[in-house]
């Protein structure tokens, strides 16, 4: 995987690779899960844990591994802030 970001200030390009993708997930901080759980819909956010994160991710590999070169996200700014993530 890929992430490029561009902004006035910053020029980043960071390889990660697929198989970091679970320890990365073990190392967010809870502060920033609670975060995201406050803005999912009440019904979902009982399934919405690391441990569901970490699951998908295990069990998803082989596709991610087949659509290589996928760009999932691409975001360009009217500032000049450029985002993307490929696998």
């Amino acid at each position: 995987m890929k992430i490029i970001i561009r902004t006035e200030g910053l020029n980043l390009r960071m390889p990660v690779p697929l198989r970091m993708a679970g320890f990365i997930i073990k190392r967010i901080p809870q502060p920033a899960i609670d975060k995201m759980l406050s803005d999912v819909p009440e019904p979902y956010a009982c399934l919405a844990t690391r441990e569901n994160l970490i699951m998908i991710v295990e069990e998803c590999m082989d596709v991610l591994r087949e659509n290589k070169g996928l760009e999932i996200v691409h975001v360009e700014a009217k500032d000049g802030t450029f985002v993307s993530i490929r696998l």
